[in-house]
């Protein structure tokens, strides 16, 4: 018997099913003069090294690989962003953000492509869902000034019952620093004096992370 088609295998067995390689197989369609889809799809992969890093790459880069384009570019920067909201609504109308697992996810696609460092607070209310999402500081691409002040103002602002604090390292290294864990604790020693819990926080490497809470950390 033959074997299946990425279409064919996605219906019969749903999107899980399908690896790195018939899932882009599918996003590109169709393949090049001597090189079918699924060849093509495998050099593509091979190029890149993994499915992150052709989501992550630019257009430079992207559009220099043989059967790429800068329409290829365009749809799969808008499926990347669609993700991202996707994330980010699903998050706006849950009341779990106890779980680290369901943000992680989230910050992930949101930061560990950025060039720069970025600080990012998640406002939630008394139920832990989002009120709103806040790139608070910007960084060079070894560090972020971080000021707890600023953090806390925004935190009564929104009348913010907790918070999720979470920034990228983009060397790709997710092992917190010395300055990550004192800021921390100037943050959640200052959020307890205001009644406002920090229930964790994430550093966000390549394709890893750290969390302060499932550390016992937090």
């Amino acid at each position: 018997m033959n074997e299946m088609m990425p279409r064919e295998k996605l219906l019969e067995c749903g999107a899980e099913a399908l690896d790195d390689k018939e899932l882009l197989a599918i996003f590109l369609r169709t393949g090049i003069k001597n090189c079918p889809i699924m060849q093509l799809s495998e050099l593509v992969i091979t190029h890149f090294g993994s499915l992150r890093a052709l989501i992550t790459a630019n257009k430079q880069d992207f559009c220099r690989v043989k059967g790429l384009g800068i329409t290829q570019f365009i749809q799969l920067q808008a499926c990347t962003e669609m993700t991202k909201r996707y994330l980010q609504q699903e998050l706006s109308l849950s009341e779990n953000f106890t779980n680290p697992e369901q943000v992680r996810i989230y910050l992930q696609a949101e930061l560990e492509s950025r060039e720069r460092e970025i600080f990012v607070v998640l406002f939630l209310d008394t139920k832990h869902r989002l009120i709103k999402k806040e790139e608070m500081f910007l960084g060079t691409i070894n560090s972020a000034s971080v000021y707890p002040r600023e953090i806390m103002k925004t935190a009564l602002y929104c009348n913010a019952a907790a918070i999720i604090l979470a920034h990228n390292h983009p060397s790709g290294v997710s092992e917190p620093s010395l300055s990550d864990r004192q800021i921390t604790d100037r943050i959640q020693k200052i959020a307890e004096f205001m009644e406002i819990r920090v229930l964790d926080h994430f550093v966000i490497g390549k394709g890893n992370y750290f969390s302060f809470a499932e550390n016992g950390w937090i």
